[in-house]
């Protein structure tokens, strides 16, 4: 008796097999690349960057306060630097601290904000009594903007 070599019925010789082979190599590439990619794209900060305007938006509150906005370390500046004005720098320095013990995504614009508070508390209080409200707030900043002012 003889055998027929039908070359149909043989398993892995056929197209499809070769097609598989390839996908299931390109495939998880494929995926893994699309996916970077994507979480890549999104805007992780929370700002909104797209010009499309959501119904939120379009109100009239809404569009004043964007216009209006500013950065939450340019508020704290302006507020702290009235404070020094109306008070002195000793409690001005003392609300920095605080602030930024709140809120520790202000701490990288601690320092540039307690230098401000030195400028200002020379052109107010004069050199050496603007020195003597100086504390270790950021890194003694506001010695440094103390200093900055009398050049």
């Amino acid at each position: 008796m003889k055998h027929s070599t039908n070359p149909q019925t043989r398993r892995g010789r056929g197209p499809a097999r070769r097609i598989g082979r390839s996908l299931a190599l390109v495939l998880p590439v494929v995926l893994v690349l699309s996916g970077t990619l994507a979480v890549a794209g999104v805007n992780w900060s929370g700002a909104p960057t797209s010009p499309v305007l959501t119904a939120a938006d379009t109100s009239a509150s809404g569009a004043s306060s964007r216009t209006g906005a500013r950065a939450p370390q340019d508020v704290l500046r302006d507020k702290l630097l009235v404070e020094l004005q109306e008070e002195n720098p000793g409690v001005a320095l003392t609300h920095l601290q605080q602030a930024v013990n709140d809120r520790p995504s202000l701490a990288k614009h601690c320092a540039s904000i307690a230098r401000s508070l030195g400028r200002a508390a020379v052109r107010v209080h004069g050199p050496t009594k603007a020195q003597s409200y100086a504390r270790p707030v950021c890194d003694t900043a506001y010695a440094a903007g103390v200093v900055t002012a009398n050049r």
